[in-house]
Formats: structure tokens, sequence, C-alpha cells
């Protein structure tokens, strides 16, 4: 059975094709230029596509009412965050938010102001290595793609505490601080239990090692997909995320 699984495993990430860099932005560009999708559009389809797969390999019951602490960043990668933490809000879910560097874009205003409007608290400071314990989990939505490092300042407490937290960690897209190529910087960084990469997979998810690898955002257009030659699997039923490593 173990055999089995290792298979299936192996067989579905060599189908999928993953991403470097540039790809993954040629690929954003032609989204918005040529297939006209807005990015608050794309957010919409990116972050329940996030909320859903976060429901299914955690379920509510298994919380024993702990909140989901969603840390947003400054970018596209927050703003999937934001709206993963409303669909989490109405999943059930008790969904709290940590944004350490707001931007002030009618955008993000707006997609905070959603949050707040439904009683999503906003944490004012990074939480203590204590406080973080009273978290099920946390969402890392901080860098996206486009990262480039150094890690700034002030995102590195939240970084180093889910480093060494052990409350699990589902990253969006890219674990915060990882190379997009490459993977996880030489000194160590965040190891989620959770890697929910959307479009198609970038290269550094090569790297995960976590329980859980979704594939999420089912907005991706057949002739763009070809294009590509993501060879992106195909969603069951109705949902908007599929299981990569099952």
């Amino acid at each position: 059975m173990l055999l089995l699984r290792n298979i299936k495993r192996f067989s579905t990430h060599k189908m999928v094709k993953y991403l470097k860099q540039q790809e993954a932005i040629d690929i954003d560009v032609a989204l918005f230029n040529e297939y006209k999708f807005s990015v608050d559009q794309l957010m919409e389809l990116a972050g329940l596509s996030c909320a859903t797969a976060i429901a299914k390999s955690y379920p509510l019951k298994d919380f024993n009412e702990k909140s989901v602490l969603v840390c947003c960043g400054p970018g596209n990668n927050g703003g999937d965050g934001f709206v993963c933490a409303r669909h989490l809000k109405l999943f059930g879910y008790n969904a709290v938010l940590y944004y350490p560097k707001r931007v002030d874009k009618p955008l993000y205003n707006n997609l905070l102001h959603q949050c707040q409007s439904m009683d999503i608290p906003l944490l004012e400071k990074v939480p203590s290595s204590e406080q973080i314990n009273c978290y099920g989990l946390l969402v890392d939505a901080l860098f996206g793609f486009s990262f480039k490092p150094p890690v700034r300042v002030e995102f590195r407490p939240i970084i180093e505490i889910m480093m060494q937290s052990d409350v699990p960690v589902a990253s969006i897209d890219i674990p915060s601080g990882w190379d997009v190529e490459k993977g996880e910087p030489d000194e160590g960084g965040i190891k989620p239990d959770l890697l929910i990469s959307l479009t198609a997979p970038k290269m550094c998810a090569e790297k995960f090692e976590g329980r859980y690898h979704y594939l999420g955002g089912r907005f991706v257009p057949s002739k763009l997909a070809r294009k590509y030659d993501l060879c992106l699997p195909e969603y069951p039923d109705t949902d908007c995320c599929v299981l990569l490593n099952d």
C-alpha cells in the first residue's frame, strides 16, 4: 500500500509542469492583458481555492475552537490571504489577521475592510511564541513568486515564529522567504505542512516535503495552458482545488 502511494505521488508530481519565475510572471501578464482578467477577480478565485484546500486538509471539527492566523503581505499574495481569511470565516473558522505592512491602495483597503466588516480581528503586533500556540493553523500569505531576498526587517519576526512554532503552516503559492526556483534558503526557512500552488506549481514546490500539496485557482484558459505546456490535472467535480500528492 505504501509503495502504491509513493508511485501515485511520483506520477502526479511528474505530470504537472513546475514553473520558473519568469514563466509565472509571463502567465500572469497573459491572464491580465490577453484574457482580460482583473487583479481582484483572480484574487477572489485564488483566495477561495486556498480556503477550500485548508478546509479539506484541516477539518473544522478538529480545531477545538482554536483560530486560524492569516499573515498577509503587501502584494498580491497578501491579497489572496485576505480573501482566504474571509472565506474561512464563512466556512465557520475563527480567522484572525496579521498585516505587518499596510498598503494604502483601494484594492487592499477594500479587502481589509471586507474582513473587518465580517468581525475578523486584526492584530496590531506579532504574537509572542506563547500566544502563537493558541492558534490551530498559521496561513503564510506574505510573499508570492515575485519575491526577491532578503526578507525585509518588518517580516522577519513572523517568519521566525512560523519557522520555530509547532503550529502547522499553510503557505499560499510560495513558502515565504524561499527562492522561487531553488527552494528553501541555505540558513533554513518555513517548512509548511500545506502548500497551495496557484495557477501552476512553481519550481520550488519540488522541494516541498509537507503532507498536503494542492493546486488552486481553477481559472486557467485551456489555450493558455497548452501554450505553456502546463499539463494541469483535472479538477474533481466542481472543486476549485485539487490534491497533487494523493
